[in-house]
C-alpha cells in the first residue's frame, strides 16, 4: 500500500496540493521570522541566557570528544545532535551556575593570567615559541574565535578554583581515617589448594542419546540469529574524481592570488612590570639607553617568568594576538627599537621589536597542490550530489534497486548474512542495520532512503531475502554439546572432589595433609590485602567475603573457577587495619584518598544546593 501512495505522489493534482502547503507553511515561516514572537535562548539560568550558539558549540565539542576517543570503534549515532543535545545542555547549565558562584565569591582571573597561559600551551608553539599564526589556525580548525576560547578558558579556570576551594573545605576526622584503614588495609592469612578440573576430564564416549536429549532440552541455546540478505547501491566522492582542467587551475590560482592579502609580521620582546612600579620602569629605561642587552634587562626585571628566560620573547604578531594598546605602540616602532612604557590589563610593558617581515603572495607551485585537491573535490562534489538526486528520486519509486542502477550506470552489490546486531563493513554502521530491520523496508519490502553516512557517502538498500530464526540441525551443533557435555561432567566431578574435601577440612583434618594425599598442590599466604595482585583475584575475592574466624576457629570453604578448578581455602587470621601503625606515605596516601573522595561528594552537594536555588527555563 505504502508502495501505492509513493507512486500516487508523482501525479499533477499531487504536486499542486503539496505545492499548496509548501507555500502555506512558508508563509506561517515569514510571518513568524518579521513578526518576532520567538525567544533567541535555549535556556535561562537565574536570568542568564545560554544561545543556541553555545549549545550547538557544546555539542560540537561532545561530538569531537566522541569520535577522538572512540576512534576507529566509533558508531555514527553516538554523533547524533538528538541524543548530545539534552547532555550538552545540562552541562552548560551546570557550568553556568558554577560560574555564577565563582563570581558571586568575587573571584576573577586576570587578562595577564589568560595570556601567559595560552603564550605557554605547547599545542599553539612553534619552535617551542607561540606562534599567533597557529593559534588561530587551532582555533579555527575546532570552530572557536580568539575572544571565544579566552572565555571558555577564564571560566574553566574560575571553576578551577572553585572546585579546588571545595575540595579543600572538607577534610577527613581521625576517626573516619581509622575506620577506613581498619578495612582498606585488613590483612587475612589463609591456605589454600587446588583441585585441577583438567583431570577430571575423561575420554568416555557420550551417547548420541545424551547429545540428542541435551540438544532437546536446550534448543533455545542452538538457535541461528534473525538476519537479511541486503542488495545496495553506494556513491561516494572517490567515484567521481577526475583530472582538472589546466585552463580552471589556472584561473583559480590566479582568483587566489589576487585574494591574497599580505600579512606583516612584528617579531617582539617584551619587559613586563605586573605592579606598575614607576622607579623599576625608569630603572629598567636607564640601563637599555646605556646600551644594555635588551635580554639581560628582561631577566633582571620582567615578571613574566615564561619569556624572561627567553630575553622577553614573545614570538610573532600579525597585528591581533595581544591587545590593541600594545599592538598599536608595535606598529609605531622599527626594529631594533624600544617602545616607551605601555599599559594594559597586565600591567606596564617595554617592547622590543626585533624583527619585521611583509607577507608575499604565493606561487603557482605553492598554490597548485592544494587548489587542484579542492578543484577535484568541488567537481567530485556536485556530480556526487546530482546522482544523489536522481537516485533519491529513481529508488523511491522503483520496485528494486536494478532499474536506477541500470539508468545511473551503478553496479548493485550483495551483502548476506546481516543481523539486528552484528555486521561487517558497511554494516558495522548501526544505521545501517537500523534501516535494514526497519517495518518499511524488511516488511513492506520497500527500497530504503538514500542513507547519507558521512558527507560524501551514500547507500541505498533493499532487503533481498528475510532469515527467522531458527534451531540449528543437530549435525551442525554436535561437537559444541559433546563439548559442553565433558566440561559439565569435569565440573560436577571436581565439585564432588572438593566438597569432600572441604567435609574432612572442617572435621578436623590439616589441609596440607589433604593434599600431599591426593597430591595436590597447596599455598600458604600472610598479610594478604585487598590489593593484593599475586593471588588470583576469583580467589582473593572469595577469602575476603568469608567471615573472620574466631579464636583457634578456621574458616573454610571452596569455589570453582572459570577454568573448571576447585580452590579449597582455609581463613585462619583476620587482622584489621590500624592507620597509626601504617608508614608515613601511605597515611598520607589515605589521608588524599579520603579527602578526594570526600570532596568530590562536597562538589556533588554544592551543585546540586545551586541548582536547588536556582530559576533554571529550559525553552
Amino acid at each position: 500500500m505504502l508502495q501505492d501512495i509513493r507512486k500516487s505522489t508523482q501525479g499533477t493534482a499531487a504536486k499542486i496540493i503539496i505545492g499548496l502547503i509548501v507555500i502555506s507553511f512558508a508563509a506561517f515561516g515569514i510571518e513568524s521570522i518579521l513578526v518576532g514572537g520567538g525567544d533567541s535562548s535555549v535556556a535561562e539560568v537565574n536570568g542568564e541566557e545560554i544561545s543556541p550558539q553555545e549549545l550547538q558549540q557544546a555539542i560540537v565539542t561532545q561530538q569531537r570528544r566522541i569520535a577522538s576517543a572512540m576512534g576507529e570503534n566509533l558508531d555514527p549515532a553516538m554523533l547524533a545532535e538528538d541524543r548530545l543535545r539534552g547532555p550538552a545542555l545540562e552541562t552548560l547549565v551546570s557550568r553556568k551556575l558554577l560560574t555564577q558562584s565563582a563570581q558571586d565569591m568575587g573571584l576573577a582571573i586576570s587578562e595577564g593570567t589568560i595570556g601567559k597561559l595560552v603564550g605557554s600551551m605547547q599545542q599553539f608553539q612553534l619552535d617551542g615559541e607561540f606562534s599567533p599564526q597557529l593559534y588561530k589556525q587551532i582555533l579555527s580548525d575546532n570552530g572557536f574565535t580568539p575572544g571565544y576560547f579566552k572565555r571558555s578558558l577564564r571560566n574553566d579556570l574560575m571553576l578551577t578554583q572553585v572546585r579546588a576551594g571545595l575540595a579543600g573545605s572538607d577534610f577527613a576526622t581521625p576517626a573516619e581515617l581509622q575506620l577506613t584503614a581498619k578495612i582498606t588495609n585488613e590483612q587475612r592469612d589463609f591456605r589454600y589448594l587446588t583441585v585441577p578440573g583438567e583431570t577430571f576430564r575423561d575420554d568416555a564416549a557420550v551417547t548420541d542419546e545424551q547429545v540428542e536429549a541435551w540438544y532437546n532440552e536446550r534448543q533455545e541455546q542452538y538457535m541461528t540469529e534473525e538476519s537479511v540478505d541486503v542488495t545496495l547501491l553506494e556513491l561516494s566522492a572517490a567515484d567521481f574524481r577526475e583530472a582538472v582542467d589546466e585552463a580552471a587551475l589556472l584561473e583559480a590560482v590566479e582568483q587566489a592570488q589576487a585574494a591574497y592579502q599580505a600579512t606583516t609580521e612584528n617579531r617582539v620582546s617584551h619587559i613586563l612590570f605586573a605592579d606598575g612600579d614607576s622607579e623599576r620602569i625608569a630603572a629598567a629605561q636607564r640601563q637599555l639607553a646605556d646600551g644594555a642587552d635588551f635580554a639581560a634587562v628582561a631577566a633582571e626585571f620582567s615578571d613574566d617568568a615564561g619569556s624572561a628566560g627567553r630575553g622577553g620573547d614573545l614570538g610573532y604578531s600579525s597585528g591581533d594576538a595581544f591587545p590593541e594598546d600594545m599592538e598599536a605602540a608595535i606598529a609605531a616602532l622599527q626594529p631594533g627599537e624600544v617602545s616607551a612604557p605601555v599599559e594594559t590589563d597586565a600591567g606596564t610593558h617595554l617592547l622590543l621589536l626585533t624583527e619585521r617581515r611583509e607577507g608575499k603572495a604565493p606561487t603557482l607551485e605553492e598554490l597548485r597542490p592544494q587548489l587542484e585537491q579542492d578543484l577535484q573535490s568541488e567537481e567530485a562534489q556536485v556530480a556526487l550530489l546530482r546522482t544523489v538526486e536522481a537516485l533519491r528520486d529513481l529508488s523511491f519509486n522503483a520496485d528494486d534497486l536494478d532499474g536506477p542502477a541500470a539508468e545511473l550506470d551503478l553496479e548493485p552489490r550483495q551483502v548476506q548474512g546481516v543481523t539486528r546486531q552484528a555486521g561487517e563493513g558497511l554494516f558495522a554502521n548501526p544505521v545501517l542495520r537500523e534501516v535494514a530491520f526497519s517495518a518499511d523496508v524488511l516488511e513492506g519490502g520497500h527500497n530504503s532512503e538514500v542513507i547519507e553516512l558521512a558527507g560524501d557517502h551514500f547507500v541505498v538498500l533493499r532487503v533481498a531475502q528475510h532469515h527467522m530464526p531458527q534451531v540449528r540441525p543437530l549435525a551442525q551443533v554436535r561437537d559444541s554439546i559433546v563439548a559442553a557435555i565433558s566440561e559439565q561432567r569435569a565440573r560436577e566431578a571436581v565439585a564432588a572432589v572438593a566438597n569432600e574435601l572441604l567435609t574432612r577440612l572442617r572435621d578436623g583434618a590439616a589441609i596440607d595433609e589433604l593434599a600431599a594425599e591426593a597430591g595436590y598442590e597447596w599455598q600458604v599466604e600472610l598479610a594478604v590485602q585487598r590489593d593484593n595482585f599475586t593471588v588470583a583475584p576469583d580467589v582473593l575475592g572469595r577469602v575476603f567475603e568469608l567471615p573472620p574466624p574466631a579464636a583457634d576457629q578456621a574458616v573454610s570453604d571452596f569455589l570453582l573457577t572459570a577454568a573448571g578448578d576447585a580452590v579449597l581455602v582455609e581463613l585462619t587470621r583476620v587482622r584489621a587495619g590500624d592507620f597509626d601503625t601504617l608508614p608515613e606515605q601511605d597515611q598520607q596516601r589515605l589521608r588524599q584518598q579520603v579527602s578526594g573522595e570526600f570532596g568530590g561528594l562536597v562538589d556533588v552537594e554544592y551543585r546540586q544546593a545551586l541548582r536547588q536555588a536556582a530559576e533554571i527555563s529550559v525553552m
